[in-house]
């Protein structure tokens, strides 16, 4: 059920609980000039920091529309259930003991949970909220922001990473801020839907270490996008679980970090890898928000740093488009002729001083329609030098970037070349203030993957496992299975002696590949289970009777000699996703290259292309130095049936793993050589 947290975001009134972390917040709120009323409730105090101290709640002037709750744990259930009866808007609860303190703290943390009844509150083991809008901080302690008509939320467990956020020296304009602690009644999906509904939010970070419900966050995220708030994430632990192979290669390739960045590519957050990075791209976003396309153009005076920007975008999702014929026949005019027109632009510093034949300059390159374009300026420090000139040279730049309608930044290459009253100045001018060239481009980036069009996407329904002890199909099973969902296996027959197999090689043709089929007996190769390549009667003979100590059931198949490449595709089950989709790079190569792409079902057929053409093994398939092209719209199309056999055995499916799929020459499909699959039932 979604939490009203309208009172708590906005109050008029706030009350305050305990002795000196109370004290705090009365005085922060003092600090920042809070309007609304201010109520500290104390047994035994009768002012604090010039307001009248209540005894109780019932003693309130009203129900408060947001309350910080520091007192003990114990106490805190009973003030959480005065607060609920008295018809409170909402809390934060400071006090810590509960669920993270053990069994007997899990048992108060289900107390408090129901003494606070339909009340929402923060907590607990919370540090609590900042409003920098209306200057309510439920906040006991320093924090280094400033007041803000409107900026961007910071969602997070750590109530001291929460605290660092507020002093970097950015520019950064924050209008909350909430450390979520034990996320007992309100959890970071909740506050996600709430901000993105305040009007007052450009942009939304997160630091993740757990999602509070994977249909929940996924829906708040989703409203947050309809109402123009994009989400961009920073996921603490990124090593995998480290959870045992039980059976394929798949689950060792399909590590949580690896479901999670599938998780929120699908809905659409974007990802960064550092706090710096989530502090530019939300800076760019609350400027300019979600860019339209990855097209962006870089102008500075110095082919140094030219280079250095190239090299830098190297490989990222972004794009230093060359200027077309038309776009340097504009330019050229404006530049002095030993200028090279190209993106990085090094406009060098022939013009260095003159405003108006810069913003000539600048103004015809930006004509050119870019999605973003930038100008590196390192503005020298203020207690040494005089950095007029550099600050003209923006001055050209913003107005050609008006005179244009092109969203425009200044990035300097140093975070100390930035000064914070600059940056808020530029910000106020409607232009990104970036920081770090790697930092800039990373959040750009991100900017560029918020503005794709995507289709919502919900996880599957049937994400839970169905109870029961799950079986290991033997191959011949799991490939009768999967060719009822259109999965292509080579022509083959079980059989039980070696006669039988060599009249199975006659018929399906030579050469053929011999193996035991077993449902204990999974990895064949390493137990002396598979013959390949056998060529005659004799060959089959051998190769029956070798495995005759492993058992009586053979699989015969026609050997596939003509693969341009091999790919693993596997499903794994994640805990709270359901079935999980794997492509990466099949056979020997598994363990050679790890390299994998994770897709969330259900998925489509673009997703499982893209996947496949941003393998390094894609080069094999693309006719690699005059090999054969693969057959890639049919292993599109192996691959797809797979997906459709995993969600529509969503509940019962615990692993599979094809390997190796074997693409053939374009025309000619692709193969599932091999076939594991664990499920129930």
């Amino acid at each position: 059920m979604p939490q009203n947290l309208s009172r708590l975001l906005a109050p008029s009134s706030i009350a305050v609980f305990g002795g000196s972390w109370a004290e705090r917040v009365v005085e922060q709120c003092q600090t920042m000039g809070f309007a609304g009323e201010i109520w500290p409730v104390h047994p035994t105090k009768d002012e604090m920091r010039g307001f009248k101290c209540y005894r109780s709640v019932a003693e309130l002037p009203g129900a408060p529309d947001a309350s910080f709750v520091a007192v003990n744990r114990n106490l805190a259930v009973e003030t959480m259930r005065d607060l609920s009866a008295r018809g409170a808007g909402g809390a934060v609860c400071f006090a810590a003991g509960f669920k993270e303190a053990g069994p007997e703290g899990a048992r108060l943390q289900d107390e408090l949970v129901a003494a606070a009844g339909d009340m929402p509150f923060l907590g607990p083991n919370c540090y609590g909220l900042i409003n920098y809008v209306d200057g309510a901080l439920l906040w006991p302690d320093q924090h280094g922001g400033v007041r803000s008509e409107r900026g961007v939320a910071i969602l997070m467990q750590s109530g001291n990473i929460a605290l660092n956020m507020t002093m970097a020296q950015r520019g950064m304009p924050i209008a909350y801020l909430a450390a979520l602690g034990n996320q007992a009644k309100v959890g970071m999906s909740d506050m996600i839907s709430a901000l993105a509904k305040t009007g007052r939010v450009t942009a939304i970070g997160l630091l993740i270490e757990g999602i509070d419900g994977i249909q929940n966050f996924a829906a708040a995220v989703a409203e947050a996008r309809a109402l123009g708030v994009p989400v961009v994430a920073l996921k603490a632990g990124r090593t995998d679980s480290g959870a045992a192979l039980a059976m394929s290669h798949t689950g060792s390739l399909a590590g949580s970090d690896k479901v999670m960045d599938a998780y929120l590519k699908k809905l659409g957050v974007a990802r960064v890898t550092s706090l710096t990075v989530l502090i530019e791209t939300l800076k760019l976003l609350h400027v300019h928000g979600p860019l339209p396309g990855p097209e962006i153009v870089s102008l500075s005076c110095s082919g140094g740093e030219a280079l250095m920007m190239s090299d830098a975008g190297e490989g990222r999702r972004i794009c230093f488009r060359p200027f077309t014929a038309g776009d340097i026949a504009r330019i050229r005019p404006t530049t002095n002729s030993i200028v090279t027109i190209s993106n990085p632009f090094d406009y060098h510093t022939f013009d260095w001083g003159k405003t108006e034949r810069l913003e000539a300059t600048f103004t015809e390159v930006l004509r050119s329609g870019f999605d973003l374009g930038f100008i590196v300026m390192d503005i020298p420090r203020g207690d040494r030098c005089n950095g007029d000139e550099w600050k003209a040279g923006i001055d050209a730049f913003i107005s050609a970037s008006k005179t244009t309608g092109t969203r425009a930044a200044v990035l300097s290459t140093l975070v100390e070349c930035m000064p914070e009253a600059y940056a808020k100045e530029l910000i106020g001018r409607g232009v990104a203030p970036m920081m770090g060239m790697e930092d800039s481009l990373s959040a750009i980036e991100a900017a560029a993957f918020l503005g794709e069009a995507r289709v919502p996407w919900q996880p599957l329904m049937q994400s839970a496992a169905e109870p029961g002890t799950p079986r290991a199909l033997d191959e011949w099973e799991a490939k009768e299975r999967l060719r009822a969902f259109g999965v292509a296996t080579p022509d083959g027959h079980l059989v039980t002696s070696a006669e039988a197999a060599i009249g199975a090689a006659e018929a399906v043709g030579m050469p053929v590949v011999v193996k035991i089929v077993s449902e204990t007996i999974l990895h064949k190769t390493e137990a002396g289970g598979v013959r390949l390549n056998c060529r005659s009667a004799a060959d089959v003979r051998e190769a029956v009777e070798a495995m005759a100590t492993l058992g009586n059931r053979y699989l015969v198949e026609r050997m596939v000699t003509d693969a341009v490449a091999e790919l693993i595709i596997g499903v794994t089950r994640d805990p709270q996703l359901g079935p999980v989709l794997v492509v990466g790079a099949g056979g020997i190569l598994v363990e050679l290259l790890a390299e994998t792409r994770t897709l969330l079902l259900p998925t489509s057929r673009e997703e499982i292309e893209q996947a496949i053409r941003s393998l390094r093994v894609f080069k094999l398939m693309d006719g690699f130095r005059g090999r054969p092209k693969g057959d890639l719209r049919a292993t599109v199309d192996q691959v797809a049936a797979i997906a459709r056999f995993a969600e529509a055995h969503a509940g019962c499916l615990v692993e599979l793993d094809v390997n190796p799929l074997l693409v053939r020459p374009a025309g000619r499909g692709a193969v599932a050589a091999d076939a594991l699959i664990r499920m129930i039932g």
